[in-house]
């Protein structure tokens, strides 16, 4: 889904570099020198945070927990920006950056948690490399992640679901779960998700520790 462009984005993000960091290279391996809570404070990560809301209602309810959002487009992160800012979450730094470069941001082990929601499902087989769940970017997050820390796709794209059950299984311990998600359950959802689920369609979720 294309969003429209925002004219004063680049604006928005450079009069909030409290909350969008510049440049996530300098607290690589420090980035809980800026939670608000001790330095046992865990930190939650979303490839692709979207507008924001998925990550900012998590940091609400978790105060605890540092969130940090990457997004490249800039006309939609500005508006990640804006949540954060009216809401006063401040346990939620956003990367306007590509998360190709992950591995330039985030140190070895230094995530307890990586969500991945409702990602662009790059269909055509020449674009597979794209796919944040293909194996060169699990390869990453494997990195990152801390040895019993949790990585999390939702999507309602059955066929994303299909490749990535069988890129990622393979690399999770046992316990991991996978299927369609339980909303009897209380859950925080994404902007698509609310979408999505209004018009039917089934969301599925793959979830576990890589080994």
């Amino acid at each position: 889904m294309r969003l429209r462009n925002v004219k004063n984005a680049f604006n928005i993000i450079e009069e909030n570099r409290d909350i969008c960091i510049d440049d996530p290279t300098l607290y690589k391996g420090n980035w809980k020198s800026l939670s608000s809570k001790d330095n046992n404070s865990k930190i939650y990560l979303e490839v692709g945070c979207g507008k924001g809301k998925f990550l900012n209602s998590m940091a609400k309810e978790n105060t605890d927990i540092l969130f940090i959002g990457i997004e490249m487009m800039s006309s939609v992160i500005c508006r990640a920006i804006t949540k954060v800012k009216e809401s006063k979450t401040p346990n939620v730094k956003l990367l306007n950056k590509d998360c190709e470069h992950i591995l330039d941001y985030f140190s070895l082990h230094e995530i307890d948690k990586i969500f991945i929601n409702f990602p662009d499902p790059w269909p055509k087989a020449r674009h597979e490399k794209r796919r944040l769940t293909s194996p060169r970017f699990l390869d990453k997050y494997k990195i990152i992640l801390k040895e019993d820390g949790i990585i999390r796709l939702k999507t309602d794209n059955y066929d994303l679901y299909n490749y990535s059950l069988e890129t990622i299984i393979p690399l999770l311990k046992d316990g991991y779960k996978y299927g369609e998600v339980d909303y009897n359950i209380p859950i925080v959802e994404t902007e698509f998700e609310t979408k999505f689920r209004m018009n039917g369609n089934p969301i599925y979720y793959i979830e576990g520790s890589f080994k």
